[in-house]
């Protein structure tokens, strides 16, 4: 089952969110709203579930999140976005599916660290 957190997780949501992969959630996080979606087999259901609790689909950003290392990893398919400026640096591919803007990703970063809570580090 997706969660979606607007207020910070309690010890049983990050449970939950953390059962299929163990000590890794994928999540997709709502950059404008501030809230987030954990847990699902892809990026792509956690991202469906923000639209239908109306989310904008350029405000989505896919991220996941190691609990054990305390890294979050800001790659996911749902990232490809060459409309929204999100290309690859590599001059060899023209997208990608890592989150290329800094300001997006530190808002990523704060609001798993706000939701999830704790201190976590970008890749």
């Amino acid at each position: 089952m997706i969660r979606i957190l607007t207020e910070p997780a309690t010890d049983i949501d990050l449970l939950r969110m953390s059962r299929i992969f163990g000590d890794y959630i994928k999540l997709a996080v709502d950059v404008e709203r501030g809230i987030l979606a954990g847990v699902g087999e892809a990026h792509f259901e956690c991202e469906t579930a923000l639209l239908k609790a109306g989310s904008r689909q350029q405000d989505i950003w896919g991220a996941g999140l190691n609990l054990t290392t305390r890294q979050i990893e800001y790659d996911s398919i749902i990232n490809i976005r060459p409309s929204q400026g999100n290309r690859c640096l590599r001059l060899t591919q023209s997208v990608s599916d890592e989150i290329q803007d800094g300001n997006i990703r530190l808002r990523v970063n704060q609001i798993i660290a706000h939701l999830i809570g704790g201190d976590y580090a970008g890749n």
